[in-house]
């Protein structure tokens, strides 16, 4: 009796630790489990969600996150079926996104980023010392400054070269038609807002709102577009030329690119960072097309570690500007961090700026 009751007990014992040891594994894939959510983003945000910080946070959240980027606008013309989010530039393409896909509101902003011209000292010294630009900056440097976009769109009216320009003839590499460089506004989010802003300042303070006002600016948002004659489709590749030292002397870029570089501890020795003094700021927005994806763009907005993280990426959170501040007080010299001095205006309808867009092109 007594070898039967130990067998019994020997064999609860041994079931025991193996519902233990089973009960243990799912308790530990369980913890580490993640689900994959699949999108479309902006190429100006490959890098974030690239961060091994950000793919550690997304899974210890519950996620894991695969992106293929595109240009904002050039999402509507995607098949986004099997998709869990896309994750345009700004609000316009994403509310295009929200009605064709039936997408309630409201969408996740969980980040944004203002645009500005990034130039090299010499073609910064040369447009403030004609009027077209103020430089300032802490620490006894002049690294930041702000564009009168109403004397720039006047210079640029009247196809003004660099040679025209008092000062320009000191430096060699300053030379043809004064011209910012810009991404393809038909496919592009920050050339379209760059039209957006420009087509503001010059129609008098208007925002356009249909084909009248397109085509009262319609011939000088044409000469902007067309003097630069071939353009990229991504602030990314720009950005790079513009660090390598070649390309043209300004171009229009995301300050989040620029804080991002400073916050690596890289720079341009010659840096100076123009922030339009009319400009449309980039609210990247997420366009959730299943809850999971809604679940994901919210979680980056309230999450703080995910904050933190896209600070380090150059964004500004929303409704968290103290963050920002805190994270880039040791370059105040480049960067005006609560914006003085900058107009944002509105945006037009989807539909005007898409035509803007095109007759510039054209």
């Amino acid at each position: 009796m007594r070898r039967i009751i130990a067998i019994v007990l020997a064999v609860f014992l041994i079931g025991g630790v193996a519902a233990a040891v089973v009960a243990g594994r799912e308790d530990q894939d369980s913890s580490t489990a993640t689900k994959t959510v699949q999108g479309v983003i902006g190429s100006e945000k490959a890098e974030f969600f690239a961060d091994p910080d950000v793919v550690k946070a997304l899974a210890a959240r519950g996620y894991t996150v695969e992106t293929e980027t595109s240009g904002s606008w050039a999402m509507e013309g995607l098949d986004l079926k099997g998709y869990d989010f896309a994750f345009p530039s700004s609000q316009a393409p994403a509310g295009e996104l929200a009605s064709k896909y039936h997408v309630r509101q409201p969408l996740p902003r969980p980040f944004y980023s203002p645009l500005v011209v990034v130039a090299h000292r010499s073609a910064a010294e040369v447009l403030a010392g004609n009027g077209l630009a103020t430089l300032r900056g802490n620490g006894g440097g002049k690294g930041n400054g702000t564009l009168d976009m109403k004397a720039y769109l006047k210079a640029a009216g009247a196809d003004r070269t660099w040679q025209q320009l008092k000062g320009a003839e000191k430096h060699g590499e300053l030379s043809g038609t004064l011209f910012i460089s810009t991404t393809d506004p038909t496919s592009s989010n920050s050339g379209a807002l760059y039209l957006a802003a420009a087509s503001y300042v010059a129609d008098g303070g208007r925002v356009a709102d249909g084909a009248a006002a397109v085509d009262r600016t319609a011939p000088l948002m044409r000469k902007l577009i067309s003097v630069q004659g071939s353009q990229q489709t991504s602030t990314d590749a720009a950005f790079r030329d513009f660090v390598s030292g070649v390309g043209n002397p300004l171009v229009l870029v995301y300050e989040s690119q620029v804080a991002a570089l400073l916050a690596g501890g890289q720079g341009v020795d010659d840096l100076v960072v123009l922030y339009p003094d009319t400009t449309a700021n980039s609210d990247h927005t997420v366009v959730p097309l299943t809850p999971e994806g809604r679940a994901l763009g919210e979680l980056l907005g309230t999450d703080k570690e995910l904050r933190r993280l896209a600070v380090r990426h150059g964004f500004r959170p929303q409704g968290a500007a103290a963050e920002f501040t805190a994270a880039t007080d040791a370059h105040t010299t480049y960067l005006n961090q609560t914006l003085t001095g900058v107009r944002q205006v509105p945006v037009p309808a989807s539909k005007v700026l898409h035509e803007m867009a095109r007759r510039a092109r054209d």
